[in-house]
């Protein structure tokens, strides 16, 4: 654990920006605060950057950017931050979420022009909760891809990163002022590093069993699928500064992680006209509110599993994600030429699982909504060959952390911004409120990216 220690020793290096960290947000805070002249220095607890966004999807919600506009899609970053609001029950700051949904969009077009990385837009499904196309990703929408491409951009750069080195305290004076750090490698040896501006971009506590236990008790026994380094360390340091917290109740979630092969399905089989059932071979929520809070009613299930359920088509859509590709690589996706042949595959029910086929069809006929308050009107009728992939629900990181303002200033308990810390992605408070419920696809990345070029502009 991270103390702090209320001394200022003498420290063989200063720098003016140290960023913890070495995510999505940690690179895109040093690569911003890099292109103003700072000389700076991230450190890296793990052999190479990777985090929680080498285990996303690597998708970033942004609006009003020159890759919409090339596909027609109209946005602003009003919208965007209205969707975020009203998905996140009006419970984020509104004065932050404004200040994300703004800067994003020019923090990717900053990074595919200043360094060359290749976004796009998704337009052929969207994801519940956002009022148009608008989640950006490269290629291979693989979030290992993009910590690959923001390294290698750091690299270019000649950003230092100091890897395999843990932070283990912080050297505060009496007013607050972050003035060093001590560093541990795995030997056991220390460096003593001085800074004038401190960065935590080390991500939530998902990792952290206890504080997951305290803050969110439905998932304390949940599948963790997030980094396992993520054990709260910026929360603890933060208090100990002062510093106050907000949402630490709030998470994301996932109700379709293939098991037991541990792989992230795609909530396009959802969105697309798919829909999930227990071992019972009936369904049990309404699967369109959002992947996060499904996690929960997944897991809810006897066993904790469930079944997502689509179609051929669907699946060619879900190719797009290298996750999905990996899965039907491992035999995780079943397919059957008849739905009668897919519930033996699945080792459901039959006349229950056929049933539950025959109302979802209904549905989507337009027969209204269903029990669960979802609607199916509009949405394709699945054809053969038929799909499902046998899920567990899972905790991802959670959305809580150090309250910060719109310049991403770390605030203390009165409000008032700490003299020099700053707090970008999982490390500051999320903008998806308390509620798992609250989380809009790509709240995490967005923060991340969009706190990240704010804190870096700002450093």
């Amino acid at each position: 654990m991270t103390t702090v220690l209320r001394e200022t020793p003498e420290c063989p290096v200063h720098l003016p920006v140290v960023i913890v960290g070495a995510g999505a947000a940690g690179l895109v805070t040093a690569l911003a605060a890099h292109a103003r002249g700072r000389e700076v220095l991230v450190i890296e607890r793990d052999p190479l950057p990777r985090g929680s966004t080498a285990l996303s999807a690597g998708l970033i919600p942004a609006a009003a950017t020159r890759w919409q506009a090339e596909a027609g899609v109209v946005d602003s970053p009003e919208l965007l931050a209205s969707d975020i609001m009203r998905k996140a029950h009006d419970e984020p700051d509104p004065v932050v979420v404004q200040a994300i949904a703004t800067t994003v969009g020019q923090a990717l077009e900053w990074l595919a022009d200043a360094h060359g990385l290749p976004f796009s837009v998704i337009t052929n499904f969207n994801y519940p909760g956002h009022s148009a196309y608008r989640m950006h990703g490269l290629p291979s929408r693989s979030g290992a891809a993009l910590i690959d491409r923001l390294r290698q951009a750091a690299d270019a750069a000649g950003i230092d990163i100091l890897c395999n080195a843990r932070v283990t305290a912080l050297f505060a004076d009496d007013k607050n002022r972050v003035t060093g750090v001590a560093v541990e490698r795995p030997d056991g040896t220390q460096e003593l590093i001085g800074c004038d501006r401190l960065v935590l971009a080390c991500n939530g506590y998902g990792g952290n069993k206890a504080l997951v236990a305290a803050h969110i008790p439905e998932l304390a026994e949940a599948l963790y699928f997030g980094h396992p380094g993520n054990q709260g360390d910026a929360v603890l340091m933060g208090q100990a500064l002062g510093a106050a917290t907000r949402h630490l109740s709030g998470y994301q979630g996932h109700g379709s992680v293939a098991t037991p092969h541990g792989i992230l399905i795609t909530w396009a089989t959802i969105m697309e006209g798919g829909f999930q059932v227990n071992q019972s071979g009936r369904r049990f929520s309404n699967e369109a509110h959002g992947y996060s809070e499904q996690a929960e009613h997944v897991l809810a299930q006897p066993g904790g599993i469930a079944w997502t359920v689509f179609d051929e088509r669907i699946a060619g859509i879900a190719r797009q994600f290298e996750d999905f590709r990996q899965a039907e690589a491992q035999g995780a996706v079943r397919s059957a030429d008849d739905l009668a042949m897919l519930a033996r595959q699945m080792d459901v029910p039959e006349a229950a699982f056929l049933e539950t086929a025959s109302d979802v069809a209904r549905l989507k006929s337009g027969d209204g909504s269903d029990v669960f308050g979802r609607t199916f009107g509009g949405v394709s009728q699945l054809q053969p060959p038929y799909c499902a992939v046998k899920v567990t629900g899972a905790l991802f990181h959670t959305q809580g952390g150090l309250a910060v303002d719109a310049s991403a200033r770390v605030l203390d308990r009165t409000g008032t911004p700490l003299p020099n810390l700053f707090a970008a992605g999982g490390a500051a408070a999320g903008i998806s409120g308390d509620r798992a419920s609250g989380y809009l696809s790509g709240n995490g990345l967005i923060s991340a990216v969009g706190l990240g070029y704010i804190a870096g502009s700002g450093c």
